[in-house]
């Protein structure tokens, strides 16, 4: 069993929202896993100030092999995808088999994998006409969107939704309550030797 808790990396591309509901779950749902720093592809990002504001180490991403020594020298645990919008190599996911986490806008299988990501995923979703969307967390692989589920949580679309409307009904009603309580749990499985 792993002593203390588990350090975790938060990897981000934009504004940051389900960062934020990672960081204001520290201490009530996320007990056993600690943000030791938040890694982005976009040096411009927002997500990065709210890393800075709860003094958290940040880190721009350029390639793979500084950000794998970057993530060695901080001995991190596991790794939370909330909202990166890059696709990660084969070899990078397999190096981190099972220790990396994505929070994706729909229930997969639906709306999934390569290309559907962000706002393009509600659009979808509402061009198909379906009457309840979501959000999962999954472990991720070499298959964008393709690992284990962890959990989902459904999310009602309404008469008239904007794909705008329902993407800030299912971060509210579900990615930002699912995504810290994945991180706790992830953080028990490691802790337990589960992982």
């Amino acid at each position: 069993m792993l002593e203390g808790k588990c350090k975790v990396a938060v990897f981000v591309s934009g504004g940051g929202t389900n960062l934020q509901a990672i960081l204001d779950s520290r201490g009530k749902i996320i007990k056993n896993a600690d943000i030791c720093l938040v890694a982005s592809n976009n040096k411009d990002a927002y997500a990065l100030e709210r890393a800075k504001k709860h003094d958290i180490e940040t880190f721009i991403i350029e390639d793979e092999q500084r950000l794998v020594e970057k993530l060695k020298s901080l001995e991190i645990d596991f790794i939370v995808l909330a909202g990166y919008l890059r696709i990660l190599s084969e070899d990078f996911c397999k190096l981190y088999s099972n220790r990396i986490i994505n929070v994706h806008p729909s229930l997969i299988p639906s709306f999934c994998g390569k290309g559907f990501y962000g706002i393009k995923v509600h659009e979808k979703a509402l061009e198909y006409g379906v009457k309840v969307s979501g959000a999962t967390v999954h472990f991720v692989n070499e298959i964008p969107d393709g690992g284990k589920i962890i959990d989902q949580r459904a999310v009602r679309v309404h008469e008239g939704d904007t794909a705008e409307d329902l993407q800030k009904r299912v971060m509210a009603e579900a990615e930002h309550i699912i995504l810290p309580q994945a991180v706790e749990n992830v953080a028990l499985m490691i802790k337990n030797g589960e992982l």
